[in-house]
């Protein structure tokens, strides 16, 4: 099942693909097969378009898949919502934002929640980008949550990143300097009819100054489709390095993967109930507790 459903994702088929990203996502029957039955592909770009809350992410990644769809160009995006810690829900709001799309059978649009990750993705955001890539898209285009200098995992995920900034954000550059500021490979200074943008994006660029490699800053009107011609040359023409934190997040990732391996026979309900048990005995140590299961 989990063979035929990889061949049809393939192919291209969007229902297929909705229903392994599901499978993946939810970690039901069949999703460990489809993961570990998909092809190798380094083909597919990856763009990471990130940046804090309000700073126009989504609507400048409806203007870049318009501009993608109108070239012909294949595109997925992996919208991340974040998830409500009081009743774990999520508005899933982007897939609302990019309805214009949904008729278009070049471009494949998911809203995933953050389900409690802190990185401004989703804790399956790998999975499910390795599935996507299986689907032959020319773009995937993954927009993180938005929370600030903590979402730094898409630069690992991601062949190129997008930092989406707005105007009112000069005070706050410096805050988030450490973390986004050192990710991205080109900067959008969105909502750039706002005030005191060109001022804006010019220290902007003296920030970025002191960076290896030259970082392009570019001023875009999301909503009225300015700049994004730029954005979209400069994306087609870039180059990507090797990516070395790719590495580091494909570790974590193997790392949680093979602890949940390794203790798929564990539940904390039962350890609770043994431990209760056994600190009745006055001889009770925690660590040698722990040393019977270090030896099954």
């Amino acid at each position: 099942m989990a063979g035929q459903l990889t061949t049809e994702v393939r192919k291209g088929d969007f229902l297929s693909l909705a229903r392994a990203l599901t499978l993946v996502e939810n970690e039901l029957e069949g999703s460990k097969e489809i993961l570990i039955s998909l092809p190798a592909n380094s083909i597919t770009s990856i763009i990471g378009v990130t940046g804090p809350p309000g700073a126009g992410k989504s609507t400048l990644v409806n203007a870049l898949i318009a501009k993608l769809a109108e070239k012909g160009k294949r595109i997925a995006i992996l919208a991340v919502d974040p998830t409500s810690p009081f009743n774990l829900g999520s508005l899933l709001g982007d897939r609302i934002r990019m309805s214009a799309h949904f008729n278009n059978s070049n471009v494949f649009i998911r809203s995933v929640a953050t389900r409690g990750s802190v990185g401004g993705l989703s804790a399956k955001i790998i999975e499910m980008t390795d599935v996507l890539k299986a689907g032959g898209f020319d773009h995937i285009i993954v927009e993180t949550v938005g929370v600030g200098q903590s979402e730094i995992e898409i630069a690992g995920l991601a062949d190129l990143t997008i930092v989406v900034l707005v105007p009112e954000a000069g005070d706050e550059i410096q805050h988030i300097k450490s973390g986004l500021m050192e990710i991205g490979d080109a900067f959008a200074v969105n909502k750039a009819d706002r005030e005191g943008a060109s001022a804006f994006a010019a220290n902007l660029k003296k920030m970025l100054h002191q960076r290896a490699s030259a970082v392009p800053v570019f001023k875009t009107v999301a909503d009225k489709n300015e700049g994004i011609e730029d954005l979209l040359k400069w994306i087609e023409n870039f180059a990507p390095a090797k990516n070395n934190m790719k590495s580091h997040l494909y570790a974590e990732k193997a790392f949680r993967l093979i602890q949940n391996f390794r203790m798929k026979d564990i539940r904390k309900e039962e350890l609770q109930l043994l431990i209760s048990q056994q600190m009745e005995s006055a001889d009770f140590n925690l660590y040698k507790f722990v040393q019977g299961f270090e030896k099954k």
